[in-house]
């Protein structure tokens, strides 16, 4: 692998780690966790649109410009990325409702940073994989990956329509959510991405997928574990069984 390439997943990996350190002291200041301080922010949809948009345009045009005679599981790869991050970075932040608090700017320069670089190691791993090749398909770390990455992404989904349907009476303020992974755990859409993310590394089975996993546990986790006592703090009658990120362990 190229040395830039090498280089920039581990600047990834260490942005992760930096990310662990800082979010697990104190939750990254947006959302519920905005309320009370004074920082500089954009209009939320707009926010979203800006950071997360870099992931779908790194990826395919790096794919674009690095692929030589794609695999059908390297296009496959491409297709699966591009749909996830058309949902995340333009119709997710259309369903967003209520989100008038906006979202930290130093937030948005961070988000923006780290999913150009993320976009572009990811599809320079695809790539370049001499493994992903349509025999790949069949292969047990593909076909569990794959069925970890579906799963996570129907409990991400369902997640966010369950807080979004939350203010669907207009309202703005927090309310304890129910049903689905709710049922288990305080931060449903977190572990719905997390597990997504697993699988997406074992999928490919890339330096850069196992790091984009590790960064995507560094930034949620700490941040569930944030939304838990948050919730405990504020509702007297918070279902006392959840957990904050994994059912029935943590």
């Amino acid at each position: 692998m190229p040395t830039v390439y090498l280089w920039l997943t581990g600047f990834v990996l260490l942005m992760a780690l930096a990310t662990f350190a800082t979010t697990l002291r104190k939750a990254t200041p947006y959302g519920r966790h905005l309320e009370g301080q004074s920082v500089r922010t954009l209009p939320s949809r707009l926010a979203w649109l800006i950071f997360a948009s870099p992931e779908w345009f790194a990826f395919v045009g790096t794919f674009v410009w690095f692929a030589n005679e794609p695999s059908v599981t390297q296009w496959l790869l491409l297709g699966l990325w591009q749909l996830h991050y058309t949902h995340r970075a333009i119709l997710y932040p259309l369903r967003m409702r209520g989100h008038a608090s906006g979202f930290p700017l130093s937030g948005v320069i961070f988000g923006f940073i780290f999913n150009c670089l993320n976009g572009y190691i990811n599809a320079f791993a695809v790539t370049h994989a001499a493994h992903l090749t349509a025999d790949w398909l069949a292969d047990p770390r593909f076909v569990i990956g794959a069925a970890l990455a579906a799963f996570g992404w129907v409990v991400n989904f369902q997640s966010d329509s369950i807080l979004i349907g939350l203010r669907a009476d207009g309202s703005t303020g927090y309310k304890v959510p129910h049903g689905g992974m709710f049922r288990y755990v305080s931060a449903a859409n977190y572990f719905g991405e997390i597990v997504m993310w697993c699988g997406w590394a074992l999928m490919c089975w890339t330096y850069a997928g196992a790091v984009f996993a590790i960064f995507t546990i560094a930034n949620l986790a700490p941040r569930a574990l944030s939304h838990h006592r948050w919730y405990l703090s504020r509702f007297p009658d918070y279902p006392k069984a959840r957990k904050a990120l994994i059912p029935y362990v943590l």
